[in-house]
C-alpha cells in the first residue's frame, strides 16, 4: 500500500502543480506591462488577482477529490465560475489570466467520460475566444496582443485556446490512467502473494491429511480388530494393540517433524518456493548460492529459516528486493536473508517466529541474529559451526 499511496502523492503533485503554475504566466504579463510603461488597470487586476487565489484554493481541493475517485461537482462549478471570473477582469489573454481557464479544463475533464471532456474542451476554447474577442473589443491594451488586427488577434486567441485545451486535458487523463494501472499493478500482486500463500498452506495441509489420515486410519482397522479378537485370542488382541501402539508413536513423531518443517525439506526446493512468492508479490529475489548444499541437518534448517524468513518479509515489510546467501566452509556455515523495505514491527518483538528460529539454531550448536541493518534494511543471519553433530 506505500507504493500506491506514493503514487497518489506523485500524481497529485502533477495534477496540482499547473494551478499555481498559472501565477507564473500572470506574474511574467503584469512584468511585461511594467517594462513597457502601460501597467494594466489597477482595480480590476487586483479583483482578478483575488479572484484567482479563490480559484486556486478550489482548484487544489479538486486534484485532491479526483484523486480519490470523487467527482467534486460544486467544486468544479465553483472553480468553472471563479475562473471565467478572473479571466474577465484580468483580461482573456491566454499568455495570463487565460490560463485558468485552460488549468480548471484540465481537472474538470477527470473523472468523466471522453465524449464529456471533448465538449468541456470545445467550450472552454470557445470561452477563452468569446472573452479574448470582448476584451479586444473594449480595451485592447489588456491583451498581449493589443495593437494587432481584430481578425489577427482572433486567430492567435483561437489557435492558442484550441491548442491548449487540446493538449492538457489528454496529459492529466495520462496520469491518471497511469496511477489506475499502478493500482492495479499492486492489487494483482497482492491477490497473486495470497494465493501463493494459499497454495503452500493447501499444499501443507495435504500432505498432513495424507500423512495423519492414513496413520489413523490403520490404527482405526487395528484397534476395531483387536476388539473383536479381544474374547476368541487374547494373545492376538494384545499383538494388534501392540501394533496399533507403535503406529500412534510413528505417526506422532512423523506429525511433529511435518510440523516442525523437517520432514523430507529440501533447500533447493524451499529456495525456488520462496522466490516464485516473492516474484509473484513484486520483490526481486537474489539468490547466491553455494555448488551444493550444507553438509548433516544443517540444510534442512536453513530451509526452514529462510521459510520463515521470507514469510516475515511477506507480512511484515514493504520490500522491493530481497538477497539470499548461502556459503559455507569446511568448519563454518552461514546464511543470510537482506530485504529493504523493514516494516515498524522490525526489530522490535521477535515474536513466536524469530522465537523459534533462535531455537531451531541453536540445536545445531549455532546462532541466529535478527534486526536493521540501517538504510531500511532488514538482516537475518543464522551462523553454525561445522560438523555439526547428528
Amino acid at each position: 500500500m506505500d507504493a500506491i499511496e506514493r503514487a497518489r502523492r506523485r500524481t497529485w503533485w502533477m495534477l496540482a502543480t499547473f494551478g499555481p503554475f498559472v501565477w507564473l504566466f500572470v506574474g511574467a504579463r503584469l512584468a511585461l506591462s511594467a517594462v513597457r510603461g502601460d501597467p494594466l488597470p489597477w482595480a480590476r487586476t487586483a479583483a482578478a488577482l483575488v479572484l484567482l487565489a479563490c480559484f486556486t484554493w478550489l482548484y487544489l481541493r479538486i486534484c485532491t477529490a479526483v484523486i480519490e475517485h470523487r467527482y467534486p461537482t460544486r467544486e468544479v462549478v465553483g472553480a468553472g465560475a471563479l475562473a471565467v471570473a478572473a479571466v474577465a477582469a484580468g483580461g482573456a489573454d491566454p499568455a495570463s489570466f487565460g490560463m485558468a481557464l485552460v488549468a480548471w479544463l484540465s481537472v474538470a475533464s477527470l473523472g468523466v467520460p471522453a465524449w464529456a471532456a471533448v465538449l468541456m474542451a470545445v467550450g472552454t476554447a470557445g470561452a477563452g475566444v468569446a472573452l479574448g474577442h470582448l476584451n479586444y473589443l473594449i480595451d485592447p491594451d489588456m491583451l498581449v496582443t493589443g495593437d494587432w488586427s481584430e481578425g489577427r488577434t482572433l486567430l492567435f486567441l483561437g489557435v492558442t485556446y484550441g491548442l491548449v485545451c487540446a493538449a492538457f486535458p489528454p496529459a492529466n487523463r495520462l496520469w491518471m490512467w497511469m496511477l489506475e494501472l499502478t493500482i492495479q499493478a499492486h492489487q494483482g500482486r497482492e491477490a497473486h502473494t495470497r494465493l501463493a500463500l494459499a497454495e503452500e498452506r493447501l499444499r501443507f495441509s495435504r500432505d498432513l491429511h495424507d500423512l495423519v489420515g492414513h496413520r489413523l486410519s490403520t490404527i482405526a482397522v487395528k484397534a476395531g480388530l483387536a476388539v473383536r479378537l479381544s474374547d476368541a485370542d487374547g494373545d492376538a488382541a494384545r499383538a494388534q494393540m501392540a501394533e496399533v501402539s507403535d503406529l500412534t508413536r510413528q505417526a506422532l513423531r512423523e506429525l511433529r517433524q511435518a510440523v516442525r518443517g523437517y520432514r523430507d525439506l529440501d533447500l533447493t526446493a524451499e529456495l525456488n518456493s520462496v522466490k516464485d512468492v516473492l516474484e509473484a508479490a513484486g520483490i526481486d529475489c537474489r539468490c547466491h548460492l553455494p555448488y551444493r548444499d550444507p553438509p548433516g541437518e544443517v540444510a534442512p534448517m536453513f530451509a526452514y529459516v529462510v521459510r520463515e524468513a521470507v514469510t516475515n518479509v511477506l507480512k511484515h515489510s514493504a520490500a522491493t528486493y530481497c538477497d539470499i546467501l548461502v556459503r559455507f566452509t569446511d568448519d563454518r556455515a552461514e546464511l543470510r536473508v537482506r530485504n529493504d523495505g523493514a516494516g515498524p514491527r522490525d526489530g522490535g518483538d521477535a515474536g513466536s517466529g524469530l522465537t523459534g528460529l533462535k531455537e531451531r539454531v541453536a540445536a545445531l550448536d549455532g546462532e541466529l541474529t535478527a534486526g536493521p541493518a540501517g538504510d531500511g534494511e532488514f538482516l537475518l543471519t543464522a551462523v553454525v559451526s561445522l560438523p555439526v553433530r547428528g
